[in-house]
């Protein structure tokens, strides 16, 4: 499979380039960043610290859709409806580790869908899935007599809160239950805040230090806590996971699915 990288220069594209790269049954199709980056006409692999592979980066994406067999995407939600464009025009499959998408951007992924493969995940580490799937399930199977907290930290320099991966663990929660996770959910109480609410689900965030990426679901009753952790120690854990939903991907009808669906969870079973 030819794979495509798309902002291929930064710290996470760099790691997809090494991935595909290193990867049997894939080769790299070429990488992109946006007009006027400074790594533009430099060696894609050379940027990411390997020996020179002989394609160069641009910035135009239509002609890296056209070459591809897939595209993964890990940069910024408003150029997301761009990327949806080219995919649709191209049949190419898409892998989205991008989130923070407005109304207009998610319509624009669900068009696209209709023509190629589109995997979109908050997350694409595999533990961080099997997560999702646990929380999913234990939410489901205790009643409102546990609370459910969801506490997530990360490294100082990340500029949103919380983050897609706590915000997906909360909707795992809220489908557990059955609830509309919009109605329920408590984000960083403050003040003077009364009693807490039975059946809502909290969300707290922690910034510090050079943390990859951590996330604690508590399930807290009478007497006792359950709680489900997932700590990433590297950034590596996404690239393969792209990678691997790449792969997958291949031969699959047009659709919108998600990493659940790439390592055969879809059904809740965990």
């Amino acid at each position: 499979m030819k794979i495509g990288i798309t902002g291929c220069a930064g710290r996470m594209g760099q790691m997809l380039v090494r991935e595909v790269l290193f990867t049997d049954g894939c080769s790299l199709a070429g990488g992109t960043e946006g007009p006027g980056h400074t790594t533009l006409g430099q060696d894609i692999a050379q940027t990411a610290g390997l020996e020179p592979c002989g394609l160069a980066i641009t910035d135009d994406s239509d002609s890296l859709f056209a070459a591809a067999d897939a595209v993964i995407d890990f940069t910024v939600a408003p150029v997301t409806e761009i990327h949806a464009r080219f995919t649709k025009k191209h049949g190419t499959n898409l892998i989205l580790g991008t989130t923070g998408h407005d109304g207009s951007q998610l319509a624009s992924i669900e068009a696209a869908a209709a023509y190629a493969p589109i995997v979109k995940a908050m997350n694409f580490s595999v533990g961080v899935n099997i997560l999702f799937a646990l929380t999913k399930k234990l939410a489901g199977t205790l009643d409102e007599e546990f609370d459910i907290e969801i506490v997530e930290m990360h490294h100082k320099h990340k500029v949103d809160a919380p983050s897609g991966t706590a915000l997906g663990l909360a909707q795992a929660a809220a489908d557990g239950r059955g609830v509309d996770l919009n109605h329920v959910v408590d984000r960083g109480r403050d003040g003077i805040t009364g009693e807490r609410i039975r059946g809502h689900i909290g969300l707290a965030a922690l910034r510090g230090g050079d943390v990859v990426g951590e996330h604690d679901v508590v399930f807290a009753g009478s007497s006792e806590r359950i709680k489900l952790s997932h700590i990433a120690a590297s950034r590596e854990i996404f690239a393969k996971g792209a990678v691997r939903a790449a792969l997958w991907s291949a031969g699959m009808s047009p659709g919108l699915y998600d990493m659940l669906d790439v390592l055969g969870l879809s059904s809740g079973d965990a």
